[in-house]
This record gives structure tokens, C-alpha cells and sequence, in this order.
């Protein structure tokens, strides 16, 4: 049953009822509170949770995730799991154990919806559909009981708790859980509420900035000489060159990307390189951009390096692209092309290029690197007589094979929060208690997901930090609640 056939189940007299748990913000994290909570109720309990979402419809950044696939969680074990956490993962230590990932792939299977384990250890649904992901943990949330407001944007919390939305509502609850979100993909809800609420309550709020975003490079957009005006922040609808364009779509894969930072030692990782209309993404770009996004924000200089041929030394490459250089010039089709006049030396690389890489990549890989192809004199054409019509193209073979192993890219610039994956930054953990996810400065006020300061690396690990951190808050919310906190 999806969201949109019973998000008005309980709405219609809600106006005179009370919660014991109120929500604020139905994606990953506050859902999967809504449900822990109302599990962990005492059998009979005839308390109250609601979740109030500012948008139309719950968990609109969960269809996002995964490009649409919904890479909800990774199997990796803790061990292995904390490494790709780039804040502080003894925090998100205990809610792991409360809710791990193998817990998540039992949700979704026990209500229904079948899951697969792919390459990294990322799970998806089966039918690599997001919205069967969302719809299965709204329907769950629903069936144990929970009110689903939408349409609530709050406007105002105030100790005690009462919680005031802009259409002039007012809930009054015991226990308190914030889960609006950060501040990336803003059209889905996340514009950085939750702080404002936090702050009011006295709790710190650790500098925020996109990560997991497109990294740009000098003379991929259109900037006109405004680098220095826009710091950093290149909105991702901004126009592409043609060097950009030719670029954009391409997808690498098993490619070594070298940064440095500051002229500093470089760090390398391996994996998949896409060129999006952003900038530079994929896995492994994605990886390196936090890092990037903090240097070029505090004024910084960074640079890529792609070896397209990792497994492949220098001088071994240098040799392949020579001997594939003279078998193309001896083949026969190429000296009978052309009416019988032969290939020119334009030809013959693309087709050398097309041999060293994707195709969809040469066009991109062309305009980067004009300096690989030389033109030279025009040479006479005994085919079309006295005039010396003919272009000579030179192709300097030494230097192709080295732009493959260090083909660079100075980062002038990345995508903001209007299409990063996650916000780092927010809500100091040293402010919440790790093993229930309540504040330390206020009780009943509990936070969980991206609100906090934790974010980690791509493949799942952001999503499952979002469901423990909100499982534990729901059920910690629950379980301390005693006779008189009903409300």
C-alpha cells in the first residue's frame, strides 16, 4: 500500500489529539524512529507517535539515493563498516549494534520487499526501485500505528515540548525527536531547520558543507571570470564549455585518481570516475570530495591526476601505443580507404584511441588534450591535382602515452547543497549521548541521520548510519517514557 493511499488515514481528527512522541521530518532517520518507537512500547500502550513531514509526501530524498536504485545499506562489518565514517564513529558505534545492517535487510524482507547484495557489499531492493524501499517503510510505520502528518512544516519548538507548524497547528509532546535532515537536496525538505531548533536548546553546531558532491574542474563551466566571486561554489546548472560537454556522460572504470592538496603529499584512490553536467563524480570522486570541498573552502588549491592505465607501467604503455600506432598504419584498410588515398593521420588516432579506452570517453579525451595531435603543412594531392590540399596531422605518440598515465585537472570549484549527496557539519556529537541519542543539555529531546555531525563515504554507509542513529532514538524515546508522560 503506498504512502499516497493512506497518508490521510488518521488526519481527519487529529486536531484534538495529543502525542506522547512527536517526529519532526518522515525520511530515513525519522521513519525508522516512528517505527522503532511504537515497537518498543509497552504491550497495551495506548501512547501516541506522530511524525510530522513538511513536504507532501514522506522520504522524498530516499527516491534520490543510489541514482533512483536506493543503495540502502552496506554488509560490511563494523570493523570495516567505521572506516568509511569520516567523523567520529565511536558516536555512531552503539546505535550500529542497536540497528546493523543485516537488521535492515531483515525489515525490509520480513515486510515483503526482496533485497540483493552487489559489488562493495551495497544492498539494494531487488527490484532496484527506491520508491519500493520508501514505500515499504512507510506502510510498515502506518500498520503499527504511527500518525503520518505531511504538509506540517514547523515553524517553532519551545521546551516542554510544544511544536507549532505554519499552518497554526500546535502539538504538545513528552519526548522530542528531531530528524529534518542537512541542507543537501533542499526541494526534498532538508533546508537546515533542525539547527535553528538545536541551537534554540543550546546545543553546538559544527560548521556545515556539501560533501559527496561534483568536483569542477578550471574550464568546465562557463564562469566568465567569476572564480573568485562564486568561492568555490559552482551551482550545478551552470552552463557548460565545450571542452565540458564533450566530456560530460563518460564513465571510467578501474582508474587510479591522484589528489593533491596544497602541493601536499598525494592520495590516491581506485575505483570509477563519471563525468557529470556537475563535474567529476563517481565513486571514487565522490570519495576524495569532502577533503576537496574543505580545502577550496578555506582558499586552498587542488589538483587531479587520472591514470587511466593503473596496472600498466610508463614505459610498457609507451610501447603498446607504438606498436598499436604501426599496426593501424600497415593494415591494409587503412591505405585503401578513401578512395585509395589512405587514412590520415586524424583518422588513425581516433582509431588508436578507440583501442586505448571507451569510446564515449574520446571526444571528452580530444578536446582536454589538443596538444597530442599536431597539424602540419599541407602536402599535394595527386588525387586532386597541383594544389597542396591535403592536411598532414602528426600524433605525438610519447605524449599520449603519458597524458594516459597523468592526465590532469586543476579543481577550481564544486556543487552545493542544491544537489550533494549529504551535508557534513551539524550538531556536535559531544552533545548527544551516544547510546540513546538524547541530548545532553536537554532530556526528552533526541536527535538521529544527517542533522548530526556524521557523514561517511558512498555505498550505503550514510543511509544505515540514518536508520541506527533513528532506531535508536525511537526506541530509546519509548522505552524512558513512564506513566506521566502521557500527555
Amino acid at each position: 500500500m503506498i504512502f499516497s493511499e493512506v497518508k490521510t488515514k488518521f488526519a481527519t481528527d487529529y486536531e484534538k489529539m495529543k502525542s506522547e512522541i512527536v517526529i519532526i521530518g518522515g525520511g530515513a532517520a525519522g521513519l525508522m524512529a516512528a517505527y522503532s518507537a511504537a515497537k518498543a512500547l509497552p504491550a497495551g500502550s495506548k501512547a501516541r507517535i506522530t511524525v510530522l513531514e513538511k513536504m507532501p509526501r514522506p522520504g522524498r530524498k530516499i527516491l534520490f539515493t543510489g541514482k533512483g536504485r536506493c543503495n540502502f545499506t552496506n554488509l560490511k562489518g563494523w570493523n570495516d563498516f567505521s572506516r568509511h565514517i569520516r567523523t567520529n564513529p565511536n558516536f555512531v558505534k552503539p546505535a550500529f549494534f542497536s540497528f546493523t545492517p543485516e537488521n535492515m535487510i531483515d525489515f525490509l524482507e520480513s515486510n515483503g520487499l526482496e533485497t540483493i547484495v552487489e559489488r562493495g557489499d551495497r544492498a539494494f531492493p531487488y527490484s532496484h526501485r527506491a520508491s519500493d524501499v520508501l514505500d515499504t517503510m512507510v506502510e510498515v510505520v502506518l500498520r503499527n500505528g504511527v500518525t503520518i502528518l505531511t504538509d506540517r512544516e514547523v515553524e517553532e519548538v519551545r521546551p516542554g515540548f510544544t511544536v507549532r507548524c505554519t499552518n497554526g497547528e500546535s502539538f504538545e509532546c513528552s519526548k522530542l525527536i528531531i530528524a529534518t535532515g542537512g541542507l543537501s537536496y533542499p526541494m526534498t525538505g532538508s533546508t537546515g531547520d533542525g539547527y535553528r531548533w538545536a541551537g534554540f536548546f543550546g546545543h553546538k553546531i559544527v560548521n556545515c558543507f556539501p560533501s559527496l558532491t561534483a568536483l569542477v574542474p578550471k574550464g568546465y563551466k562557463v564562469l566568465d571570470g567569476r572564480e573568485t566571486e562564486l568561492k568555490g561554489h559552482i551551482h550545478r546548472e551552470t552552463q557548460m564549455t565545450g571542452s565540458g560537454e564533450a566530456l560530460h556522460g563518460a564513465k571510467l572504470k578501474n582508474v587510479n585518481l591522484t589528489v593533491t592538496y596544497d602541493g601536499g603529499a598525494p592520495e590516491t584512490e581506485f575505483g570509477d570516475v563519471d563525468f557529470t553536467d556537475g563535474g567529476i563524480e563517481g565513486p571514487i570522486g565522490f570519495q576524495v570530495s569532502r577533503k576537496c570541498v574543505k580545502t577550496l573552502m578555506n582558499g586552498g588549491r587542488v589538483s587531479f591526476s587520472l591514470d587511466l592505465k593503473p596496472g600498466v607501467p610508463l614505459a610498457d604503455l609507451n610501447a603498446r601505443v607504438k606498436t598499436l600506432w604501426n599496426d593501424i598504419k600497415n593494415d591494409p584498410r587503412t591505405r585503401q580507404a578513401k578512395d585509395g588515398r589512405g587514412i590520415n593521420g586524424k583518422e588513425m588516432y581516433r582509431i588508436l584511441l578507440g583501442k586505448l579506452m571507451p569510446w564515449d570517453l574520446i571526444p571528452g579525451f580530444q578536446a582536454w588534450n589538443p596538444d597530442i595531435l599536431k597539424v602540419g603543412s599541407p602536402k599535394p594531392d595527386r588525387f586532386r591535382g597541383r594544389k597542396p590540399q591535403r592536411r598532414v596531422y602528426d600524433v605525438d605518440l610519447d605524449l599520449l602515452a603519458r597524458t594516459l598515465k597523468d592526465w590532469t585537472f586543476e579543481i577550481i570549484g564544486y556543487v552545493g547543497y542544491e544537489r550533494c549527496v549529504v551535508t557534513a557539519g551539524g550538531i556536535s556529537t559531544d552533545e548527544v549521548i551516544a547510546k540513546t541519542m538524547e541530548s545532553k543539555l536537554t532530556p526528552g529531546l533526541y536527535f538521529c541521520g544527517e542533522i548530526l555531525d556524521m557523514d561517511c563515504d558512498t555505498g550505503g554507509y550514510n543511509l544505515q548510519c540514518a536508520f541506527s542513529t533513528g532506531f535508536l532514538a525511537g526506541q530509546s524515546a519509548a522505552k524512558s517514557m513512564t506513566t506521566g508522560d502521557t500527555v
